[in-house]
């Protein structure tokens, strides 16, 4: 049995952060809350929750995970978000195929296992077809049949984690581990992961802002 860190990056978090904590608590002990500069307090209540907590530089959820990836101590690690949108209780299902050999990284599919936030607005309709474009290059690149290359709640083993020399800072990290996994020769699978309405607060990603660098992160890894 590998042992499993679970790593959380959170932002402005302090309403849904320790009910995420809690959840996680009985798959694994090392869970690590990666604060943003939380304006509220986020930090503090995952202290209290019983997570070890440590503060990201600024950049984005991206450098969040890859300062993550330096300080876990588990061979295993599930990236989940603080907004309570992904549940806690289908980390064994995320973890099941790494732990029989059969995948290297796992990766939850919202297209799998369907999704409570991408419908209903121009806003999700725009993230949709985004994801869903970026998703086609990889699979005609790769020669893969992937179906959601941007779920942020997936799992990995440490040592393939360290190994993929991650670079971008901002939530293009999910498709960048997707392209580096599949390009190096790692094993990847999906399962279906139902993607929940956030419990509290509102998405940090702002699509008008960074949509240009989804698309260069795409290019810069596919070449």
């Amino acid at each position: 049995m590998l042992r499993l860190s679970i790593v959380i990056p959170a932002l402005n978090e302090e309403r849904t952060i320790g009910r995420v904590i809690d959840g996680c608590r009985k798959y694994g002990g090392d869970i690590l809350v990666v604060n943003g500069p939380s304006a509220d307090d986020t930090a503090q209540t995952a202290i209290e929750h019983g997570a070890r907590v440590i503060q990201d530089n600024g950049k984005g959820k991206g450098a969040a995970l890859r300062e993550a990836i330096k300080q876990v101590t588990g061979e295993l690690i599930v990236f989940i978000d603080a907004d309570g949108s992904h549940d806690p209780d289908d980390i064994p299902r995320l973890i099941e195929p790494i732990l029989n050999g059969e995948a290297d990284h796992v990766t939850g599919s919202r297209l799998l296992g369907g999704s409570s936030e991408l419908h209903g607005g121009f806003d999700e309709f725009f993230r949709l077809m985004g994801s869903a474009f970026i998703t086609a290059c990889i699979n005609w690149r790769y020669r893969v049949r992937i179906s959601d290359s941007q779920n942020g709640f997936r799992a990995i083993r440490t040592d393939v984690a360290r190994k993929l020399a991650l670079t971008e800072n901002i939530t293009t990290i999910e498709q960048e581990m997707i392209m580096k996994t599949i390009k190096r020769g790692f094993k990847l699978v999906e399962i279906p992961a139902h993607e929940y309405q956030r419990q509290a607060g509102v998405s940090k990603v702002r699509l008008t802002k960074v949509w240009f660098r989804y698309i260069y992160s795409l290019v810069k890894y596919l070449i």
